[in-house]
């Protein structure tokens, strides 16, 4: 079967440089799947997980970016992302709490923003840990 190189890079550097038979993602407008020979296409993403398939399956949480795609070549420019084993689930768990304390404290629209976003990324965090 062939196969899309596929990288992740953030502006700490790259996360991820590999071939997979598919990436599914979800992006602003949806969740998308890709496969060898797709359309090109740019699109940004969600805070959510990326899921490479190919023979060893992989889950990358990222927090927001751009997908770009072209025929054999997928390039994911992530605000940040990280793989199951750099997830340090404590932090992400107290930052979970954080959250969550600060949505029920209904604060002004800014802060409340915020806390949805820290709270969108922590829970993605946790849940790419925990299913790899």
């Amino acid at each position: 079967m062939s196969t899309l190189k596929v990288s992740v890079v953030t502006p700490d550097g790259p996360v991820l440089e590999d071939s997979f038979e598919m990436v599914s993602c979800k992006a602003e407008n949806g969740e998308l799947g890709i496969l060898p020979g797709h359309i090109p296409l740019v699109a940004p993403l969600t805070i959510s997980s990326v899921r490479l398939k190919g023979e060893s399956s992989e889950r990358i949480a990222v927090s927001g970016g751009f997908l770009e795609v072209q025929p054999d070549q997928v390039t994911i420019l992530a605000q940040s992302a990280e793989q199951p084993n750099e997830i340090d689930v404590e932090r992400a768990r107290k930052a979970k709490d954080r959250a969550e304390q600060r949505l029920q404290a209904k604060q002004d629209e800014i802060d409340f923003r915020r806390a949805e976003r820290a709270l969108e990324r922590a829970l993605n965090r946790i849940d790419v840990a925990e299913n790899k």
